[in-house]
């Protein structure tokens, strides 16, 4: 039992519940924790393997200031570094580190620091460049908020993405280099969320879609800097200078690879060129200013809201698409090429898909009219109304008396070729007369008919169409943290009013089972104190007992008359 738990025990118990949810949370503590008391605590927080487990999360200075206090002669740590050391329970309250937290520093080294100048700032063409690139991000961004929208990506257990859906992001022309910091600007901005193996994107995702560029880079930034880990925040609420990020954490083995991925992210959100100077919107940002694209948006081509409608059913758009149109004229046509022009093509499918998630011919035609800079050619209008006409032939219901989900069709030639397709044999389809039957679930069903392009859409009991929404989005995530309730709730139930008494029960008690040799200090009833030197063998029932060693016989004392105990030989 280590005799430096004792002044950590007394500060754990005198620290609030809301401090040592915040310590446990730190020091990674399992909120089952079998701890019956402070002491417990304190032992545990000081083993070797919880103390090892925490220093990768030291930042420089606070490393360097808890090596520094570690090696020397009465060293101790002050400052901000103090804080922080202190909270996580590494400094006694006299800011000297515990011995055991000492062992473990010792053979450590932290590299010298990055001189804290000023990040040199960009030159006109860099940032300008910069700014180009941030546009390039927003939009490759929101091809895969789309993409996810129609399909969440599969992930592997660790957390990223499939290579199969990488290879897929790479034909949709992302740089595959630059996919995993992509998902990750994303995932920070809460703009998706793994659920049951799935990338997702969320409801915030559904309205970022629709924002302007301006907008949407802002929510990127914020998502970037409010995620940023300790050693390269600043209290201000900004970040450090990019130069001193890969020593920001130097006791982490993981912190190269993470550093270099967060400059990464800068550089693609356009705060970093590529040298890493500094564009002129991200220095308010690093001194924790408030985020303003104005700078940025300047720099960048205006946006339009009219496009060229074509016979050939495509369409051409003479610059960036205001978002929130290109957004939903993606439901109506699939984008062929992205650039400042993008060109997007009409297809039967895509008409189809739209009609599914709830336009109908009357709104499509509606929309491309006031889009378009050249009216509706006669080929899209007749696509989009034939493909209108034939949506719906398929109706997917649940019967009220069974529950099981039911197919009609005014066209029974559509029946008889889904009867016997057998892509659909999955869904074991049974013939009930004019209609299809089957115990597989009506939403199931109708996703199924719809990936076989067959006109299906989904009604209700009384016949009324439902909109589709084969992946609604969640919310986005709350933020998640340890309920330290029970545990605390039971530490504070073994307090006692005595912290000597119950200091010496728990030496007494590791004594006896270690079979250790024992100096106590003795009450007599004179008032006076007498040493002794046994080898403790027994605790129970108020008493210890054990071997004086300098009489060599057995004694036996009331644990109310011992007034210390220490432990001379194991």
């Amino acid at each position: 039992m280590s005799t430096h738990a004792r002044p950590l025990a007394e500060w754990l118990s005198a620290a609030s519940d809301a401090e040592l949810a915040t310590l446990f949370a730190a020091r990674r503590v399992r909120p089952d924790a079998g701890w019956q008391d402070f002491f417990d605590a304190a032992e545990a927080l000081l083993d070797t393997a919880s103390v090892t487990r925490v220093l990768p999360a030291l930042t420089h200075s606070e490393a360097a200031d808890l090596l520094a206090a570690a090696t020397s002669d009465d060293a101790r740590v002050s400052g901000p570094s103090a804080d922080t050391l202190r909270a996580l329970a590494l400094l006694r309250p006299d800011g000297s580190p515990f011995p055991p937290v000492s062992a473990a520093v010792a053979e450590r080294t932290v590299p010298e620091p990055v001189d804290a100048v000023e990040p040199r700032t960009a030159d006109e063409a860099a940032t300008a460049h910069a700014a180009e690139r941030a546009f390039t991000t927003v939009s490759a961004l929101a091809d895969i908020l789309l993409l996810a929208r129609d399909r969440p990506f599969a992930l592997l257990a660790g957390g990223t993405i499939s290579a199969g859906e990488k290879r897929m992001l790479s034909d949709a022309g992302m740089a595959p280099e630059s996919i995993d910091a992509l998902i990750a600007i994303v995932t920070d901005a809460a703009l998706v969320v793994q659920v049951d193996r799935q990338l997702r994107i969320t409801t915030a995702a559904e309205a970022w879609l629709r924002s302007s560029v301006g907008d949407r880079w802002s929510t990127l930034v914020r998502g970037f800097r409010d995620s940023l880990p300790r050693g390269v925040r600043t209290e201000r609420g900004g970040w450090s200078p990019a130069a001193s990020w890969p020593l920001a954490q130097p006791w982490d083995a993981a912190w190269p690879e993470r550093s270099s991925a967060l400059l990464q992210r800068a550089r693609l959100l356009g705060l970093l060129t590529d040298d890493d100077g500094e564009t002129a919107w991200a220095t308010a940002l690093r001194n924790g200013g408030d985020i303003d694209a104005s700078a940025l948006t300047a720099l960048l081509p205006a946006e339009v809201d009219r496009i060229f409608l074509q016979n050939d059913l495509s369409a051409i758009s003479p610059g960036p698409l205001a978002p929130a149109l290109d957004v939903r004229l993606r439901t109506l046509a699939t984008r062929e090429s992205a650039a400042q022009a993008s060109t997007y093509r009409f297809t039967p499918e895509s008409i189809a898909h739209a009609l599914v998630l709830g336009e109908t011919e009357q709104t499509i035609l509606e929309f491309l009219e006031s889009l378009s800079l050249t009216g509706i050619p006669q080929p899209l209008r007749y696509l989009v109304t034939q493909t209108a006409q034939r949506h719906g032939l398929v109706r997917v219901s649940v019967e009220p008396g069974t529950g099981r989900t039911r197919i009609d069709s005014s066209d029974q030639h559509l029946i008889e070729a889904m009867s016997v397709d057998q892509g659909l044999r999955a869904l074991a389809l049974t013939r009930e007369g004019a209609s299809l039957s089957t115990r597989v679930g009506r939403d199931t069903v109708y996703w199924a008919l719809t990936d076989a392009r067959y006109p299906a859409t989904l009604v209700d009991e009384a016949g009324t169409a439902i909109t589709g929404e084969r992946h609604p989005a969640p919310p986005a995530p709350a933020p998640t943290t340890p309920d330290y309730g029970p545990l605390l709730q039971a530490l504070r139930s073994h307090e006692g009013p005595d912290a000597d008494a119950a200091w010496l029960d728990r030496e007494l008690d590791a004594a006896v089972r270690a079979r250790a040799v024992l100096r106590v200090s003795v009450g007599m009833p004179d008032g006076s104190t007498r040493d002794l030197v046994l080898e403790a063998t027994g605790l129970g029932g108020g008493r210890l007992r054990g071997r004086d060693r300098a009489a060599d016989v057995e004694r036996t004392l009331p644990v109310s008359s011992i007034r210390a105990a220490t432990i001379i030989e194991q």
